[in-house]
């Protein structure tokens, strides 16, 4: 983390750090080199803390401080076959408060692979059958979002896991069938290098959050409603 033009930026040596990781991966390399790593994952907590404070600004975070937000560094090897002791990223995430603001923020960063995510990464079966049921009901309200101008130049399209088939229950000829295969509901945004490291990529991270409002909003609507629009 650096501070440019009074702007709290990610510093070239967070990425760097996760270069030697990479090319140093075990323990006895990491801990020699524990001192730096506390440095450059301190410099990611205050931009955690910063980008907290943004989207303070516009939604409402259960999440307390940066530092509560970030991914620890040290991989689970327990169920893998890659045994690396350590990430190569940084990342953490941020849970929106109350249960009627559903969806979580997300921010990974890792050289040539970092990315802002949000959205539903493994609803539970309650939900993604609360989901399919409004979409086969009434897809219109859902394309809107998806073919809106910030929805498209932001994230593209709709991404996430999705069935090759029909999901049970449902119509293979149902107008939404493409909306029904998904199994996640995730809104991405890739960063390069450069604008990992530019002045304005706390603003552009925060702009991305924002654009993920009306999809958070209206999943959040019908996962706290029954199909009548009655609370749960």
């Amino acid at each position: 983390m650096t501070k440019s033009k009074n702007k709290i930026c990610i510093t070239k040596s967070s990425l760097d750090f996760l270069a030697l990781i990479k090319k140093h991966n075990d323990r006895d390399w990491f801990n020699a080199n524990k001192d730096q790593f506390l440095i450059e994952q301190h410099y990611i907590e205050v931009f955690a803390d910063a980008l907290l404070m943004e989207l303070n600004t516009h939604d409402v975070i259960e999440t307390p401080s940066g530092k509560k937000s970030l991914h620890r560094i040290y991989r689970d090897t327990r169920f893998s076959k890659e045994k690396t002791p350590y990430k190569t990223n940084w990342s953490g995430s941020f849970r929106r408060a109350t249960k009627y603001r559903r969806g979580g923020y997300y921010f990974h960063i890792e050289a040539g692979n970092s990315f802002i995510a949000g959205g539903f990464w493994s609803p539970n079966p309650e939900d993604l059958k609360r989901i399919r049921d409004d979409f086969d009901f009434d897809d219109a309200s859902m394309r809107k979002i998806l073919k809106s101008k910030n929805f498209i130049s932001t994230f593209g399209t709709l991404q996430g896991e999705q069935l090759k088939t029909t999901p049970k229950g449902f119509d293979s000829d149902s107008k939404a069938i493409d909306l029904l295969r998904y199994k996640q509901f995730l809104l991405i945004r890739k960063f390069t290098d450069n604008e990992v490291l530019s002045d304005g990529f706390l603003n552009e991270v925060n702009k991305t959050f924002k654009h993920m409002r009306p999809f958070f909003d209206y999943m959040s609507d019908l996962l706290t409603t029954d199909l009548n629009g009655i609370e749960i």
